[in-house]
């Protein structure tokens, strides 16, 4: 079996340990187990990979809650011995006894032989699995570390991107001093939790720190309090700034402007940076007005269709933009 190497026992109990109560029981010699590649890549979901006892899913995250030991408790000991022997032979990447049930002895010493590691649990099986699986969803899940600074604005998760030296960290920071949170400043990790969902969160070494040239950083926690950070958000916009806006660039685009990150398509808004221009504004604008969008509500849409049926309009006039 070819582990993952961003999930295997190991990992799994540092992460989870305190917060699950895990005890490791036995097979600590198999600590580097984990998911093989094809069965990451066939799972359509964490579900795929966490689960009860199943016999048929055996690659998967097997949990033994009261339903599990009873049935195990009913059957004849020549069955209890054919169906251990079988769930170890099938090289599970661990086993969790849950709901502060003791582990039968033949359990332990199966899985001491085997080297599979064995953990065990005071808290239910159904928690147990419901926490595994949203673990297993977001070290697993498609990821990317972005340059720029990640906000929450008016509840929606936005992306300041552009040159370095066009002042998104002063903007962010302006941003913050409007009653807006920080996420995180520099780098940002994004991973896709889901068909249309791209989480952002902060690298732990730069959590509520934002750096601004000539003041260095700051620890935006301290100075604005603890309303003014956040530890995540979903990505819903991304502000691009320029220094000037070429001929690729329309006065009024016609189409949805989009970026694509982590193959999903995330709403896009491109300002000019220029003396005199109050850029928190303007983002602020974009937000509500991509708020609106969301809403069904395209203030161009509806100005072309206003436009073409008073144009259709006995004794309308053609007129353009000069």
């Amino acid at each position: 079996m070819n582990p993952s190497s961003s999930v295997n026992a190991q990992s799994v109990f540092d992460d989870n340990a305190a917060s699950l109560k895990l005890s490791w029981l036995a097979g600590h010699e198999g600590w580097d187990r984990g998911f093989s590649s094809e069965t990451v890549a066939n799972a359509t979901s964490s579900a795929d990979l966490v689960g009860h006892l199943n016999l048929i899913h055996p690659n998967r995250i097997q949990v033994l809650g009261d339903a599990e030991i009873l049935y195990y408790a009913r059957q004849s000991d020549e069955e209890r011995q054919r169906q251990m022997a079988e769930l170890i032979a099938l090289v599970p990447p661990f086993l969790v006894v849950a709901g502060g049930i003791e582990a039968s002895d033949e359990l332990v010493l199966r899985c001491t032989r085997s080297s599979t590691p064995l953990f065990t649990t005071p808290i239910s099986a159904a928690a147990v699995i419901d926490s595994l699986r949203l673990y297993v969803s977001r070290v697993l899940a498609p990821s990317i570390t972005m340059h720029g600074v990640f906000l929450d604005i008016l509840g929606m998760g936005v992306l300041l991107t552009g040159d370095s030296g066009l002042g998104k960290s002063e903007l962010g920071l302006e941003l913050i001093s409007r009653g807006h949170g920080l996420v995180a400043d520099d780098a940002v990790d994004f991973r896709r939790l889901g068909l249309d969902f791209i989480e952002g969160r902060c690298p732990p070494l730069l959590q509520n720190l934002l750096e601004v040239r000539g003041l260095g950083l700051l620890d935006i926690k301290t100075i604005f309090g603890e309303t003014a950070v956040r530890r995540k958000m979903k990505l819903k916009l991304v502000v691009r700034l320029v220094r000037r806006l070429d001929g690729e660039f329309q006065r009024l685009p016609l189409d949805k402007q989009t970026v694509e990150i982590l193959g999903l398509p995330v709403s896009q808004a491109t300002l000019q940076v220029a003396a005199g221009r109050n850029l928190a504004v303007l983002v602020e604008a974009a937000v509500r007005n991509t708020i609106l969008q969301l809403r069904g509500i395209d203030t161009l849409q509806n100005f072309m269709e206003q436009q073409r049926v008073a144009m259709q309009e006995p004794g309308s006039q053609e007129f353009s933009y000069r």
